[in-house]
């Protein structure tokens, strides 16, 4: 028997052994768990971010515990099973990759998530809007890049990236008035489409937006920790230090920092 199937049906068995005699598992719903689902997701970010293999693998089993767990809830109810859950996963992707498993072609990763937007829109004919299936709690950095991938996929685009940083600078601009007239309402919502252009400026230029800030969020810590611990060695305390004079740590920490 295959391994694989000998380890899934493993899990399942201790699913039910769990679910059966553990006080606390005995006591967990679907909302109960929603919030440890979130974090285990984060955790398996952060071990997939870091190219940490072996945290990699036992983050990917927390994930699959939690797919098994919301599944045995719902066979409890008499909703669906595992087994429903993977076969409707398979029905979906077959249905989604007709250039696999049908006769449509495709020249590029371009024309796949393109036809990948119009196919979901066939497959839940009931979802007129295109932006429709995107999550509410998604956060907003994720949620602006899904909806420009969305849109892309039905042809709403720039014709050409270059495009773009015209649109940067107008809302620049926009931005900049607000703050002139002293207008604090219309200067956030400027900021919004500010922060909007420049998430499609990363996704024409093929950058992920999460994890280029993400690049500079880990950068900045490395380079702050730097001037913490140069003033602790100095005996000095940051409260008590000039701008000027973190400015000149900041200065060594970037010498040592190669990252940029």
């Amino acid at each position: 028997m295959d391994g694989r199937l000998v380890a899934f049906e493993r899990l399942l068995n201790i699913m039910d052994e769990l679910r059966a005699k553990c006080p606390w598992d005995k006591e967990q719903t679907n909302m109960s768990l929603r919030t440890l689902t979130i974090e285990e997701v984060y955790e398996l970010a952060d071990a997939v971010w870091n190219e940490n293999d072996d945290e990699i693998r036992k983050e990917l089993g927390d994930v699959l515990l939690h797919i098994v767990f919301y599944s045995k809830i719902a066979s409890e109810k008499k909703v669906f099973d595992i087994a429903d859950v993977i076969n409707s996963l398979c029905d979906k992707l077959i249905f989604r990759h007709p250039h696999v498993f049908g006769n449509d072609v495709v020249n590029s990763s371009g024309e796949v998530i393109q036809k990948w937007e119009q196919l979901k829109l066939k497959e839940n004919p009931g979802k007129s809007s295109v932006l429709g299936g995107i999550p509410g709690s998604l956060p907003a950095l994720i949620k602006a890049l899904r909806i420009q991938e969305k849109v892309r996929g039905v042809g709403f685009d720039w014709e050409d990236k270059v495009m773009i940083w015209d649109k940067v600078k107008e809302e620049i601009a926009e931005f900049e008035e607000k703050l002139k007239n002293n207008e604090r309402v219309g200067a956030e919502l400027e900021m919004g489409d500010v922060l909007f252009s420049l998430v499609n400026a990363c996704r024409l230029y093929k950058m992920n937006p999460e994890n280029v800030l993400e690049q500079s969020n880990r950068k900045f810590i490395r380079r702050f920790n730097y001037i913490e611990e140069k003033s602790k060695s100095m005996g000095k305390s940051l409260k008590d230090m000039s701008l000027q004079e973190m400015d000149q740590l900041w200065e060594e920490a970037k010498k040592f920092d190669k990252s940029a």
